[in-house]
């Protein structure tokens, strides 16, 4: 018997018809997909006034994590301004630092705030709590170097899409943990939190083709746990095992009624509603998984990322608020 799920946003639904669509991921596929050009970032900078900066910083055991930092370019230096730690897409298995930076690269310009991207290991070559604990390296250094950067250490927002806002996720969960560095928000956009992918969301877009499916889900989670247990997955690697989600920074959670992640999501928020935190939900109605990535300038998708804006800047107010 056919599953049946929410309709598509007719907007997205037309675009979408053009996109090749597929629902499983497989090695090979995955070695396919990883040879496709990166993100151009250089035309994503070409129109804007942006100091660019490519750090590296040793992980725990000494691999380097690339960074690159983006800072307004002529602006006063006097006063520092808040940051966005940014972790990228691509299901844990692909992507770098440059994917979907449009969209963190759009608060740089509405506020002035500093973007820093990490480009963390990937599975399966790394697994376990490797990736999320390379986010945290970078971090670690953002803070430690706040002042040389420009950046205001009250003001700093971790931020991700897909894998990314999973590994948002666990970073915050490890921030709080440890103590250190202290965060002022989180921003998970259609995040990767449960390994377990059993919720109804992720039963019902399994076995059609579309941008993030169920299958391709599973795969992705294959490649980051490798030979743990299931006793042995940290809230770190999946954070909807948390058992604990008080004391995290005010949250801002997206997702589309018409994805994999919707109900991972929804609960994730309210969770941290149950343990008395802040929290801010938004599932959008007919959007597919990435939806605001692959499509801007859809309405759904101005919609969406100006309601982000939107929130960040009541949160984490920029320097001409302050």
């Amino acid at each position: 018997m056919t599953t049946a799920r929410p309709a598509l946003d007719p907007e997205l639904r037309e675009l979408l018809a053009d996109m090749p669509l597929m629902s499983q991921l497989s090695p090979e596929v995955l070695a396919q997909l990883r040879r496709l050009p990166s993100t151009p970032i250089e035309s994503l900078l070409a129109h804007r006034h942006v100091d660019r900066r490519e750090v590296t910083v040793p992980a725990k055991d000494g691999a380097p994590i690339p960074l690159s930092v983006f800072s307004p370019a002529n602006t006063d230096r006097t006063t520092a301004a808040p940051c966005v730690y940014w972790m990228h897409g691509g299901g844990m298995v692909m992507g770098d630092r440059f994917s979907q930076i449009d969209i963190p690269l759009e608060w740089l310009d509405e506020f002035g705030a500093v973007v820093v991207s990490v480009d963390y290991r990937l599975a399966p070559e790394a697994t376990g709590t490797a990736l999320v604990e390379d986010c945290y390296q970078g971090l670690l250094w953002v803070a430690e170097n706040s002042a040389e950067l420009g950046i205001d250490p009250t003001r700093i927002v971790i931020a991700g899409a897909s894998a990314g806002g999973g590994l948002a996720a666990g970073v915050t969960l490890l921030t709080r943990d440890l103590g250190t560095p202290a965060i002022a928000a989180q921003m998970l956009i259609c995040p990767m939190l449960d390994h377990r992918n059993t919720s109804t969301s992720s039963r019902q877009y399994s076995g059609v083709p579309g941008v993030w499916t169920g299958e391709m889900n599973e795969f992705g989670w294959r490649s980051v746990l490798g030979e743990l247990a299931e006793d042995e997955v940290s809230a770190y690697i999946s954070p909807a095992v948390a058992d604990d989600l008080s004391g995290l920074p005010t949250t801002y959670v997206d997702t589309g009624s018409a994805e994999v992640f919707r109900d991972e999501a929804t609960d994730y928020a309210t969770r941290i509603w149950t343990a008395g935190g802040q929290a801010e939900l938004h599932v959008w109605a007919g959007g597919f998984h990435g939806f605001d990535a692959l499509y801007p300038q859809a309405h759904i998708s101005t919609t969406a990322r100006r309601t982000r804006t939107d929130w960040l800047a009541r949160v984490v107010p920029p320097n001409s608020a302050v």
